[in-house]
């Protein structure tokens, strides 16, 4: 069962349609990009699922139930808008409100801040917080109560490379513990690195969805892997590795060689065939498409970083 099916789903306002028709399912423990420039529809789609907003058409179901109940919510940690807290109070003192206001989770207060690495500063007032330190506060109060499913709207926005890096090894540490994770974003190179699927909106048209491995190979050749080598005699290089069965294409580039190989060719095979050759390589790389490559020939525009 889809931890969260979505039909149809439309909003307008006034004549300006914020989603068209958008359908997609997010399987289980996965986590689940929905990725879009700003102004695509994300945060509005976000805002619906989680009974914000109220959609124009459409439904959308949580574990197959449509109707949105309490016991329903609690299985659902959300962040969706920039981090709220009291800033004269400490990190504890703010998550025992955020309890209380939820009705649940407050035993979990001190378990929740070792998660997201703040329970040696849980007795810091929030102001002497640094933006990265802030958001994780936010993840700890979405993780009161245990929830399975996580929903984020932008959970990296504003923060500098270290904080990036925190939060999305934060995000891949919950999936990893069977967390589903559900998040809106704009930065391509954020839900290559942590996304297992994705969904591309597009002024509020979905585009494709699937897991991220899909969607960078749809439209490609499935059975083709790109790899590039190189050694100290690329001309004798190239001679051995054009005998190797398995191979499409061998062209000399200002790097090396790159290779376009049937899927079934291993970067081992190709490194163990030169090496029974009297070649060393000095470099073996599989090259693959981008993120960003493959939004620009879904959008057909620019990509927004």
């Amino acid at each position: 069962m889809a931890v969260l099916s979505i039909k149809d789903l439309s909003k307008n306002y006034g004549k300006i349609q914020a989603l068209q028709n958008v359908s997609f399912d997010v399987p289980q423990q996965t986590v689940f990009g929905i990725l879009g420039p700003n102004g695509s529809g994300k945060t509005t789609l976000l805002g619906i699922v989680m009974d914000v907003l109220k959609a124009s058409g459409g439904t959308f179901s949580w574990m197959g139930e449509q109707s949105s109940t309490a016991a329903q919510r609690k299985k659902i940690g959300t962040l969706l808008e920039t981090p709220n807290f009291y800033h004269y109070l400490s990190a504890e003192r703010n998550l025992k409100i955020a309890a209380r206001i939820k009705g649940r989770g407050e035993e979990d207060i001190e378990h929740v801040l070792k998660i997201v690495n703040l329970y040696q500063r849980k007795d810091s007032k929030f102001s002497t917080f640094s933006l990265g330190m802030k958001q994780r506060l936010a993840i700890a109060a979405a993780l009161l109560g245990n929830p399975d499913i996580l929903v984020f709207d932008e959970p990296t926005n504003g923060l500098d490379p270290a904080g990036i890096a925190e939060i999305r090894e934060l995000i891949k540490e919950l999936n990893r513990k069977g967390k589903t994770i559900i998040m809106a974003s704009h930065i391509l190179d954020e839900v290559e690195k942590v996304c297992t699927h994705v969904a591309i909106i597009q002024k509020g048209v979905l585009k494709t969805v699937g897991s991220v491995k899909e969607v960078m190979h749809l439209g490609e050749d499935d059975t083709t892997v790109l790899m590039e080598i190189a050694s100290d005699d690329n001309d004798s290089l190239l001679a051995i590795i054009q005998q190797m069965q398995g191979l499409k294409s061998a062209s000399v580039t200002d790097a090396g060689i790159e290779l376009i190989c049937d899927d079934t060719l291993t970067a081992a095979q190709v490194n163990r065939w030169c090496f029974e050759k009297g070649i060393v390589l000095n470099k073996l790389y599989v090259k693959r498409k981008s993120l960003e490559k493959r939004f620009l020939e879904i959008t057909g525009t620019k990509s927004e970083k």
